[in-house]
């Protein structure tokens, strides 16, 4: 016996589920296997405890640390930490000059590389160095001539000029006219190149020298020290920086990551005008540092002028370690530098016994849902509670998904989130199932009444689902902390409650609606239509079902009343009217 189109839509909708319950599954799983991953979503600070890290700012002698700034750098930092992946962290300031993190478990280097640098990031050219660099500043437009005349000059290059940082002797006759004149090396800052110590870096603070004028450092492994001229661009004019493999000069994907800078229109203008003079210099001076709080992590040669604003920075970069420095320099340098004073474990704000208490609410919230689904819709009530397993399963694998893959982390506001969702996704079967009663008494079969509640219903819960939606996420995007933890799950909840009455209540009513159980009313089904009251024969008429106790039938009698429109109401009074007169 061939299926009907409603059979056929609902079996279509079921598989549909069960391929998205499967594929979560097997994310989670292939997280297990292959990520560290866990079958049980990660717990936030208040539950489970964390690590706690405390930030001191390095100043330069005489400055002091103001509110503004230390308010302007956690800011940054918690952005920071949101696109690491971290959830729920807390970050606040203490004495006015210390900043206090609080991540959720053991953070791991990239996270407190996150955190602790400034990504204080500039723009230097080169004047000196005791080796020559052999990295290119790559130009998306840059032909695959100029890069392979590039790639000769710099190698013919790089002995002379290595020979030249060792014995150059500075002799300044005039005041520097750009930041690339060699008169910026002095006889005393010759003598400070001669004797620096890479390993003294740290100590020194190269990462809060002045910007107006040189600075001596080194590459970030340490093997290269370099004279660099003054700042010519800042990190500030970075619009949006993000990470990814390079491709070679002729478009090919290689297999080193970098991370891809896009400058502001006064970033634009900056870099367009250095590197149109670095292309006219010659040997060392034709290189361009970039400087990240205070050391050299590239100093390509520059092959073209890149007037687009769109260079990218090369190193020995890792996915990990490009990602951190894409995340640093797209939201901010730190108007200050930091270093760890401490870090140290700190136990659960509030334990596993709250965590406890909220799953016991939530499974009381449960039996309430379930008792008053069984007395209030008998049978039917076995749809709701199917649908809340249904629902219960893909929110926890959508949460345990997101917490191997994005570092998501359950709080106790989280736990809040989905207790009230129980309500709501509840609420929704309710509105579905009255209006499939609705068309009952109106008189049509079940499986009409199925498919003409269904769409009657469908336009009032995505009504509802939207504006829930809209609270949660305006919530998330405009609150810290644990509220956004509450936001975020009642969203998830609120996605899942759609996807869960479109893919698997309704096609369940298709199907029961056409079992001899349900269709024909039995009273132990709770679609009855004798026990629902009177049942629609036409427009304002109805027929009183049989062996109906008189209560019932005044009750009937009520809701044909209030059925009527206002016309056929008058045409009642009416003919109650002529009645009376005859």
């Amino acid at each position: 016996m061939a299926r009907s189109t409603p059979e056929r839509n609902a079996i279509r909708s079921l598989v549909w589920l069960l391929v998205i319950i499967v594929g979560l599954i097997a994310a989670n799983g292939a997280s297990v296997l292959f990520n560290n991953g866990q079958w049980t979503p990660k717990l936030a600070l208040d539950l489970e405890g964390g690590t706690q890290i405390i930030l001191a700012p390095q100043l330069a002698s005489g400055d002091q640390v103001d509110q503004e700034q230390l308010e302007q750098a956690v800011a940054i930092i918690r952005q920071r930490v949101d696109a690491g992946g971290v959830s729920e962290a807390e970050i606040n300031t203490q004495g006015g000059e210390n900043i206090v993190v609080a991540i959720p478990g053991v953070p791991d280097p990239a996270t407190i590389e996150r955190i602790q640098s400034s990504a204080k990031l500039e723009f230097r050219p080169v004047l000196l160095a005791d080796l020559a660099s052999n990295q290119i500043l790559d130009d998306p437009e840059a032909t695959d001539e100029d890069s392979a005349d590039g790639d000769a000059t710099d190698e013919a290059a790089t002995d002379d000029e290595a020979a030249e940082g060792e014995t150059a002797e500075p002799t300044p006759s005039a005041s520097p006219t750009d930041a690339s004149d060699p008169a910026w090396i002095t006889e005393e800052l010759q003598r400070e190149f001669d004797t620096f110590e890479c390993s003294s870096l740290d100590v020194v603070g190269a990462n809060v020298a002045p910007v107006d004028e040189p600075l001596v450092t080194c590459e970030a492994e340490g093997s290269i020290k370099y004279i660099l001229g003054p700042v010519e661009v800042e990190g500030e004019a970075i619009a949006n920086a993000r990470s990814g493999l390079i491709a070679s000069s002729r478009g090919v994907t290689t297999n080193e990551f970098g991370v891809f800078i896009d400058f502001n229109d006064e970033g634009t203008a900056q870099f367009r005008e250095v590197t149109e003079r670095l292309v006219g210099l010659t040997g060392i001076r034709n290189q361009f540092a970039i400087v990240l709080d205070g050391r050299v992590i590239s100093a390509p040669r520059t092959i073209s002028a890149i007037t687009d604003g769109s260079p990218q920075i090369s190193g020995n970069f890792t996915q990990e370690s490009a990602q951190v420095l894409a995340d640093q320099l797209k939201f901010g340098a730190l108007p200050l530098g930091f270093e760890v004073q401490s870090s140290e474990n700190i136990t659960a704000t509030l334990g596993l016994s709250q965590l406890q208490s909220g799953i016991i609410a939530g499974l009381i919230g449960i039996a309430l849902v379930i008792g008053y689904a069984l007395i209030q819709y008998r049978a039917l009530g076995g749809v709701i509670i199917a649908s809340l397993v249904i629902a219960g399963i893909v929110t926890y694998l959508i949460i345990t998904f997101l917490s191997n893959q994005q570092g998501y982390r359950l709080s106790l506001a989280g736990v809040a989130g989905l207790i009230i969702s129980i309500g709501v996704i509840a609420d929704s079967f309710i509105v579905y199932f009255e209006r499939i009663r609705d068309e009952l008494r109106d008189g049509r079969r079940l499986d009409g009444a199925v498919e003409a509640g269904w769409k009657r219903a469908f336009r009032t819960i995505l009504i509802s689902d939207v504006i829930n939606f809209i609270a949660a996420a305006v919530l998330f995007v405009l609150a810290v902390g644990n509220v956004r933890g509450f936001a975020f799950t009642l969203g998830i909840t609120t996605i899942v409650d759609l996807v869960i009455v479109a893919l698997f209540t309704h096609p369940m009513m298709q199907l029961l609606g056409r079992t001899r159980f349900f269709g024909d009313g039995h009273p132990l089904s709770g679609l009855d239509p004798k026990a629902l009251g009177a049942v629609y024969r036409g427009r304002a008429q109805f027929r009183q079902p049989q062996s109906v106790p008189a209560v019932k039938r005044a009750s009937s009698s009520r809701e044909a009343q209030r059925r009527q429109t206002i016309a056929e109401r008058k045409a009642a009074e009416a003919r109650g009217e002529g009645e009376d007169a005859r």
